[in-house]
Order: C-alpha cells, then sequence, then structure tokens
C-alpha cells in the first residue's frame, strides 16, 4: 500500500516578512526614508527659484539629463519615479494594512480612550490622505500640466509662478506642506522606533532631528509660493 506523501507548503520568506505586524512596521519605515530623502532633494532644487528663472529652469532640464552620455534622456528620472512610486504604494498598503488590523484587533468598547495615541494616528492617517491626493493634483499641475490654465511646456520657472499665482493653487499647496510637516514629524520618529534606531540615551536627539526636519521642509516649501504672493518671486 502506497503512502500518500504530504508536501509540507511553507510560505516564503518574503511573504512571511510582509504577513507579519514587524514587517509591515518595517516596509512602512524603509519607504518613508526614502521618500524623505526624495523630499529633502526636492525642497533643495525648489529653492533655486530664488536664483531666477535661467537657474530654475536649468536645474529642470538638468533632471531630464542627468545620467547622460551613459543613460538615455530621462532614463534616470524615470528610475527616480518608479523607485519613488514603489515606495508610495507600499507604504500606502503597509498603513493601511495595519490600520485594519489594529482596528480588528481592539475590543469593542473601550472604558477609556488613549488620546495620545489617537491623535497620532489621526495625523498620520488623514496627513496620508491629503498627501495622495496632493500628488496626483501636483501631477496634473505641474508635470503633465494639465490644471494648470497659464502653463507653458518647457517653462518650468514661468509653471511654478503661474500656479501660485491663483488662490486655489496657493491653498492646495499651503494645506499639503503642513500636512508634510506633521506626517514627516511624526513618521520619522515611528520610523526610528521601528527600525531599533531609539533608544532612552537618544531619543531626546531622535525628537529635535524629527522636529528640526519637519520644520526646514514646511518653510523650505512653504518660501516659494509666499516669495511668488509676494512679489519677490516672479
Amino acid at each position: 500500500m502506497a503512502l500518500a506523501t504530504r508536501t509540507d507548503r511553507r510560505p516564503s520568506l518574503t511573504r512571511s516578512f510582509w504577513g507579519s505586524t514587524v514587517g509591515k512596521k518595517t516596509v512602512m519605515a524603509v519607504s518613508g526614508l526614502i521618500m524623505l530623502m526624495y523630499l529633502v532633494a526636492h525642497m533643495l532644487g525648489n529653492l533655486k527659484i530664488f536664483f531666477g528663472s535661467g537657474e530654475f529652469n536649468a536645474y529642470a532640464h538638468w533632471l531630464r539629463t542627468m545620467g547622460e552620455p551613459l543613460l538615455h534622456y530621462e532614463w534616470a528620472l524615470w528610475g527616480v519615479r518608479v523607485v519613488l512610486l514603489a515606495a508610495v504604494v507600499l507604504h500606502g498598503v503597509a498603513a493601511y494594512q495595519l490600520s485594519r488590523r489594529d482596528i480588528a484587533a481592539r475590543p469593542s468598547k473601550y472604558a477609556h480612550k488613549r488620546r495620545r495615541a489617537s491623535y497620532a494616528t489621526r495625523t498620520m492617517r488623514w496627513g496620508g490622505i491629503i498627501l495622495a491626493l496632493f500628488i496626483v493634483w501636483h501631477l496634473l499641475d505641474l508635470t503633465t500640466l494639465t490644471v494648470n490654465e497659464n502653463a507653458q511646456p518647457g517653462r518650468p520657472y514661468e509653471n511654478v509662478v503661474a500656479t501660485f499665482s491663483t488662490w486655489y493653487g496657493n491653498v492646495v499647496y499651503l494645506v499639503a506642506m503642513l500636512a508634510v510637516g506633521l506626517h514627516v514629524r511624526h513618521g520619522f520618529w515611528s520610523a526610528a522606533q521601528t527600525l531599533g534606531v531609539g533608544n532612552a540615551r537618544r531619543d531626546r536627539i531622535l525628537k529635535a532631528t524629527a522636529n528640526g526636519l519637519a520644520l526646514a521642509l514646511t518653510a523650505g516649501f512653504v518660501s516659494v509660493p509666499v516669495a511668488v504672493m509676494t512679489g519677490v518671486v516672479g
């Protein structure tokens, strides 16, 4: 009589990692740090607008030609876009799944709600939603030029000025940048804890770094529309 063989189907290491809470938090932390590095670089690039249209437009052109002649036109830029898109998607999916897992694990009723944790959770959740919607708007505004009524193809400096010459362009951007600051402040701290960087001795430094990054990014991004509104850039 032949004995039936049983195949031991164990989940792959990648699937096990992704399926765990620690794994999802790690993915969120790493993808968040990738987006943070992009934000710092993007903010520094935006500040070139204060040096005039020639330098800002040259910087925008360089983004499309970086890597040449080894790489073709826009290859490096598309590489950055693909990595950033992957980071955004992984970050959003992990955040959503962790949120659903947290809700499912809660008792049906709480005698007392933890206000501090609730505040942080709400800030990150709504901040993430605002930023996701802003990314769509930002692409339609300054990349595809779909919603920018006075856009001029190949004239990024003029297109930025056109965007911030409208009240709605300023409102959308300023709200989003405030959300960026709050998201970075909470996210940097959470990522440090998830990756095991934080401890009792480093907590003060990490908190100061999170606050400093959030303030610097918010101020840097907000300075551009304020400069256009006040006539410093135009």
